[in-house]
């Protein structure tokens, strides 16, 4: 925490030494970087596509492209516009990876004092670990990459199976996690949100009983990889009763921060632990070349892209991912969305966080539980005026829609002022709420072939695909009042 400007500096330093006779370091001019000034000249901000062709050539067996040697695996993950990403994993960067979940934790046991749950059953949900082979190298979703290396102290109390974890059908798969848990003492459960939420609601419909009723010593949840507001009230009426929580900020270019105090908010960033951070405005991401600066010059509460160089070699990567710091003594970050993931079809560029604040404002207000949602753009095509539209589940229909989209409206007006002036202006309607019907995003998603795994629905999008095949799986006007 003291040391973190020091040694973002020393490890930019160490990363371009390291990777000087490269293929990479050879065509930027590694030795010609001194300074930060330095890298930012040679070394220009990408995305996947344009550090692809890089990746063919470790893909094909060739050392010393990106990092010295060759990665030891690769994470296969989803691309927002890229398909498929192999991103490589180094013998330097997995402890990366490793340590940090490892971290979060001994920082949990050290402030709460609770060490009680090691001694119980852990389920860490997570994609398959078994792994294929790309130029040789083992390749396999960041999760299922991982589990190859929890800790031995940890194996014995770890669940589900390593046969449990191979299952590949996501339902085959959470029926047979529940069989072998449903009677076990279990302490810790982690995961992402939504799949936890399946988790609890498939163990309350087999026992009958509330999650904590079930797990009497139940007492961490550990999750990450969406916002957790819009399922925080679902889940813990699921538990029963108040436990910890703890946030982690993992992605297969690397696992950036976690949440060290249960009292204060936001992730500390990992700041030593191979990863180089820039940080990019938003209003400057999505230019050829954007303004870049490191941890000493970022400021609170302002939305930046998340862009790194890191000892898996990765250079100037955009990770997609925006952050906003709320403390920089010491570094604490909260993520705020992605930067493809906004709906800006007509001037408003209303992001992630702005959409689950209202969302989640007004189910507080009018006491709704809301299992999934997403929203995308309606341009008239003739009469009429454009709109948000917003495909949300609920737990239980709410008696007035229409109330609920009002209140939700107003939420994003306040938080969005380029939004208020297109509602205002009257350019813009205000939005429309489809109720998607019980399990409809679920069944989505299987439909898609992306149900479990690392899968996760983007929540906003400018575009209609997502939103025209939902309309399949929308309420009946029937139900809805």
């Amino acid at each position: 925490m003291e040391t973190a400007v020091s040694d973002q500096e020393k490890l930019m330093k160490l990363l371009v030494k390291t990777a000087k006779q490269t293929e990479f370091g050879s065509d930027h001019a590694f030795d010609k970087i001194e300074t930060y000034e330095d890298f930012k000249v040679h070394i220009p901000v990408r995305d996947y596509e344009q550090l692809k062709p890089y990746i063919e050539k470790v893909k094909e067996g060739k050392p010393n492209v990106l990092w010295r040697g060759k990665p030891i695996y690769f994470a296969k993950t989803s691309g927002t516009t890229s398909g498929i990403k192999y991103i490589p994993i180094t013998k330097d960067s997995i402890p990366n990876h490793i340590d940090t979940a490892r971290n979060a934790l001994l920082c949990y046991m050290a402030q709460s004092g609770n060490s009680l749950f090691a001694n119980g059953k852990m389920i860490f949900l997570s994609g398959s670990p078994e792994l294929e082979r790309v130029g040789g190298i083992p390749t396999g979703r960041l999760s299922g990459i991982v589990n190859h290396h929890i800790p031995r102290y940890l194996r014995s109390n770890q669940l589900p199976s390593y046969e449990t974890n191979c299952i590949e059908d996501w339902e085959a798969k959470l029926d047979a996690i529940v069989a072998e848990t449903i009677k076990q003492d279990m302490t810790l459960i982690s995961g992402i949100p939504p799949w936890i939420q399946m988790y609890f609601d498939r163990l309350m419909q087999n026992s009958g009983k509330k999650i904590g009723d079930l797990f009497k010593n139940l007492s961490v949840l550990v999750y990450g990889g969406v916002n957790f507001e819009p399922y925080r009230k679902h889940l813990f009426e699921s538990i029963g009763r108040k436990i910890d929580s703890i946030e982690l900020f993992p992605a297969s270019e690397g696992f950036f921060a976690f949440q060290d105090s249960q009292t204060e908010p936001g992730l500390l960033l990992n700041t030593d632990s191979g990863i180089f951070y820039e940080f990019v405005s938003m209003n400057e991401i999505h230019k050829p070349n954007p303004n870049r600066i490191s941890l000493k010059d970022v400021k609170l509460n302002e939305n930046y892209a998340l862009v790194v160089s890191t000892n898996a070699g990765l250079w100037g990567y955009n990770v997609g991912d925006t952050i906003k710091f709320v403390s920089t003594n010491p570094y604490r970050l909260i993520v705020t969305g992605r930067t493809r993931h906004f709906i800006s079809a007509f001037g408003e560029h209303v992001i992630s966080e702005e959409v689950d604040w209202a969302l989640t404002e007004a189910a507080t207000k009018f006491g709704i539980h809301v299992i999934e949602f997403t929203v995308a753009p309606v341009v008239a095509q003739s009469e009429g005026k454009s709109y948000h539209e917003w495909f949300i589940e609920f737990e239980n229909l709410p008696e007035n829609i229409d109330q609920l989209a009002i209140e939700i409206d107003n939420n994003l007006r306040e938080k969005n002022i380029y939004y208020d002036d297109l509602v205002s202006g009257n350019i813009l309607q205000p939005l429309k709420i489809i109720p998607v019907r019980k399990n409809g995003f679920i069944d989505y998603m299987k439909s898609i072939g992306k149900l479990g795994g690392q899968n996760k629905l983007p929540r906003l999008s400018n575009e209609r695909t997502i939103a025209a095949a939902l309309y399949d799986y929308k309420v009946e006007p029937s139900h809805v009042s």
